[in-house]
């Protein structure tokens, strides 16, 4: 077994190793004309601080990063999570930056990765930019910064993936929680907007019924009542992910009747089983005179 001593003197040449190696990259890139930043150096909103690169991967597979994503990272710094979200998993993506020579480094290393064609980098603020069009938004930024643009995420696309180094978003608990190397990231699935009080279609052997589902939602905590004439019903196991949506509820006869939904703006659509066991589909329009193609509330 090493002693206290010899292992102590492994760490210290490991790290005068890894000191004397920044510096020598520091320096071609210096001679090279090459900006480059400094670790805790300023920026408009929070100092720079690079995520480590086993983490950047490990937050694009909790978010299930693909082909189809386009990720969009705000405050992308030396762009290394949008890099890799298209190196490694082939998602297109955008980094939104403020600093320029941020910027143009990020430029640099899409172009040394072979990933030029499929991100961009801009110079901009986070603050006063679109990333609507967004299907991952990735973040390392600061409490009071994640409650600022906490209203705006939370208008984006239904099933949109947001993930943040380090810090959460207060009362909005994460769908996922992951530890690397000492680091934490948080994955929350935007959720679809729900609440109200909405008149749902039910096929029968006679016809159709007319039913009532109130339905309570904080964040993607999902509670309700379902009402069928004179008798009221608790849902139970709700679950909301997304646009999707599920839950089951025994009725009068004491009937377990299993609910799986999609929230669009506009209403609501899926399948209720029978007591026979099989399965009719719903649709459920709001009550409250929401308009088609538009949500009339907004999640805080």
């Amino acid at each position: 077994m090493s002693s206290p001593i010899t292992t102590l003197r492994a760490v210290v040449i490991l790290l005068a190793f890894l000191l004397i190696s920044h510096a020598g990259f520091a320096q071609q890139a210096q001679e090279a004309g090459e900006y480059t930043p400094t670790v805790g150096q300023p920026g408009k909103d929070v100092i720079w601080i690079p995520t480590p690169d086993a983490l950047v991967e490990h937050m694009l597979k909790m978010a299930r990063v693909g082909p189809r994503d386009f990720v969009i990272d705000l405050g992308s710094g030396d762009g290394r999570t949008v890099i890799v979200a298209a190196e490694k998993f082939r998602a297109r993506g955008l980094g939104i930056e403020y600093n320029p020579d941020m910027v143009a480094l990020s430029k640099r290393n899409a172009e040394r990765a072979g990933v030029a064609d499929k991100v961009q980098f801009v110079e901009a603020d986070i603050f006063e930019s679109d990333f609507s069009h967004a299907t991952v938004i990735m973040m390392y930024l600061l409490p009071s910064l994640n409650l600022e643009l906490r209203p705006r995420i939370l208008e984006l696309q239904p099933g949109t993936r947001v993930v943040s180094h380090s810090f959460d978003m207060d009362d909005w608990r994460p769908d996922d929680k992951i530890t690397v190397e000492g680091h934490n990231a948080y994955l929350w699935i935007v959720p679809a907007d729900v609440a109200g009080d909405w008149s749902l279609t039910v096929p029968t052997e006679a016809g159709k019924e007319t039913w009532t589902l109130s339905l309570e939602q904080d964040f993607q905590a999902l509670s309700g009542r379902v009402h069928i004439g004179h008798r009221s019903f608790r849902l139970l196991d709700t679950e909301l992910e997304g646009a999707s949506f599920r839950f089951h509820f025994f009725d009068a006869r004491n009937n377990r009747r299993d609910v799986l939904g999609r929230a669009f703006p506009d209403r609501l659509e899926g399948t209720l089983t029978r007591p026979d066991g099989t399965s009719v589909t719903w649709n459920a329009v709001p009550e409250d005179g929401r308009e088609a193609g538009a949500s009339s509330r907004v999640l805080q």
